[in-house]
């Protein structure tokens, strides 16, 4: 039992619940933490092992001050920061097990640095069509995510088998993990069961123009920042300096490199280190403000050359929410300030099963493009929306199984017999097929077939599935733990009377490490005794032990003892 913790004790019982929620967070605890009382918990928050871990989220002024605490000195403005975080005592010297923790570190400042120059014209052009590539390679990988999710790796990182598949899509295997990173810190992305997949709020930013894209990346940019780079003002501080924010944390200088890199590419730092127009206001902690941004963004087209070929031709970058739904009906087949799209029965397919129809499909076609609507096109669309829902998925209300129905015999025959489809266990009956796997599942294996397949409800009409359905952008884990119920706890264990309550602590751990306790005991007459005792047991409200003065064992009645010090173990 430290003596240390009880100062602490006492500190968390008189916190508002704001407070501990704040500290708990700040120290990582965890919402399940087997804590009884008060006195566990400052326990717990002085143990070497809690220390240890939050050092190194220690800004560099905050260990600056701790260090400057633990020789004596004042902490400065950096004195309540440091006690919210249950480092110093309330009186603003640091506890003793704080102490030992930090011994031997140091932590030099910064370097004194001015915000970075304006960048010159030519430096500006080159980071806004960093960023402008950015953006466009960051919505690739999101609608490439969309329907297929990217396997993660333990630490985070996107598996290096998906990072080849990536480059043949022409995302630059680099920067795969940073841009992932600015997707998840966006919300525009989330990870779940080791799998990044985007999100719901995704699908509006992927429709949205250039800026407000860049707008929201950047935003998120600014405020998913580590405190340590964070200015006053809630921008940021000079870029320069980044590395030394953190001085306690072994992996910062990595942290902060990464970092850096997703400002380039985001286009907040130009290549020379000088600070482009747009950056100003996000650097002051102002809203983004991409006016001039936009004057050098290439200007987006609204309109496209379909060609004989099966191909369309955007003359520029096309509008973001024309191309995302463009490439739900065609392959892209490359990505310039004009790409090309290619039209196959695969791809048209596709679009039926996203919900398209084939009037939607011409419609659409018809009002962007520049020269109407090639004749081997319409015939494409034609033939594709006769074959889509050729085969009909459904569940039979009686059996509860998966039926599969066609009007074309043969098809019915192909599926039964394909070796693709044996996971099934498909049986005929009467003129279907029928299996007790999930209807969704036989849709979707037998989608993969490239089998015209067409989920039926109930009623008969026709659903529209999505294969990996976007989930809601998640808040930080942080802060969706859950807090209170253990806080609850604590409050009912939070009695009147903590002296006692610390004194039986004192007391029993004395027992469990067969200390030697030095015991002030009331006397009857108001008179108090000195006894030296090897506590044996405790039980009963009594303390047992051996008076090493007089060589016997004495019991005593735990209401009797004013004070107990632990003398040796």
């Amino acid at each position: 039992m430290s003596t240390h913790a009880r100062p602490l004790a006492d500190w968390l019982a008189a916190a508002s619940d704001d407070d501990l929620r704040h500290l708990f967070r700040a120290r990582g605890v965890r919402a399940d933490a087997p804590w009884q009382d008060f006195f566990d918990a400052a326990e717990a928050l002085l143990d070497p092992a809690s220390l240890t871990r939050v050092l190194p989220t220690l800004t560099a002024s905050e260990a600056r001050a701790l260090v400057s605490a633990a020789s004596g000195q004042d902490a400065g403005r950096e004195t309540e920061r440091l006690k919210a975080l249950a480092l110093l005592r309330p009186d603003g010297t640091p506890y003793p097990p704080v102490v030992t923790a930090i011994a031997g570190r140091t932590a030099s400042g910064p370097p004194a640095q001015a915000p970075a120059p304006a960048s010159s014209e030519a430096a500006a052009a080159h980071a806004a069509e960093r960023a402008f590539t950015t953006v466009a390679v960051l919505a690739d990988l999101l609608m490439i995510a969309r329907e297929s999710p990217f396997a993660l790796l333990t630490g985070g990182g996107v598996s290096a088998g998906e990072k080849r598949q990536l480059a043949e899509a022409g995302v630059a295997a680099e920067i795969v993990d940073t841009l992932a990173a600015i997707a998840l810190q966006s919300g525009l992305a989330v990870s779940a069961d080791r799998r990044l997949r985007s999100s719901q709020s995704a699908e509006d930013w992927l429709r949205s123009s250039a800026a407000d894209r860049w707008a929201v990346l950047a935003t998120a940019f600014r405020d998913a920042l580590p405190r340590g780079v964070r200015s006053e003002t809630g921008g940021w501080i000079p870029p320069e300096v980044w590395p030394f924010a953190h001085p306690w944390d072994p992996a910062w200088a990595e942290r902060s490199r990464t970092l850096q890199e997703a400002a380039s590419l985001l286009g907040l730092i130009a290549d020379d280190g000088t600070e482009p127009e747009w950056a100003v206001s996000l650097r002051r902690g102002d809203a983004a403000d991409p006016e001039a941004l936009v004057r050098l963004l290439p200007t987006e087209v609204d309109r496209i050359f379909l060609q004989n070929d099966l191909t369309a031709i955007a003359p520029g970058p096309l509008e973001p929410a024309l191309d995302v739904r463009l490439r739900t009906i065609a392959a892209r087949e490359s990505a310039a300030q004009a790409s090309s799209y290619r039209f196959t029965s695969e791809s048209v397919a596709h679009a039926f099963v996203a919900g398209e129809t084939e009037q939607s499909i011409l419609d659409f076609l018809s009002s962007v493009s520049l020269t109407g609507l090639p004749q081997p096109l319409s015939y494409l669309i034609a033939q594709t929306a006769q074959r889509h829902g050729l085969v009909r998925v459904s569940t039979d209300d009686e059996t509860g199984r998966t039926r599969i129905e066609s009007s074309d015999s043969h098809l019915i025959q192909a599926m039964a017999v394909d070796q693709s489809l044996r996971p099934l266990a498909l049986t005929a009956h009467l003129d279907a097929l029928t299996t007790r796997v999930g209807r969704d599942t036989v849709y979707w294996a037998l989608t993969d077939a490239r089998y015209p397949a067409t989920l039926v409800g109930p009623d008969g009409a026709l659903l529209v599935r999505e294969r990996h359905p976007a989930p809601p952008s998640s808040a930080s884990t942080g802060n969706s733990i859950d807090l209170m119920p253990l806080i609850a706890r604590l409050r009912s264990h939070q009695g009147p009377d903590a002296d006692a309550a610390w004194l039986d602590r004192e007391l029993e751990a004395a027992v469990r490490a067969k200390s030697v306790l030095q015991v002030t005991v009331g006397m009857p007459d108001g008179s108090t005794r000195e006894l030296l005792l090897e506590a044996t047991g405790i039980g009963g409200g009594r303390l047992r032990g051996r008076d090493r003065a007089a060589d016997v064992e004495r019991t005593l009645p735990v209401s009797s003892i004013l004070a107990a010090t632990i003398v040796a173990p």
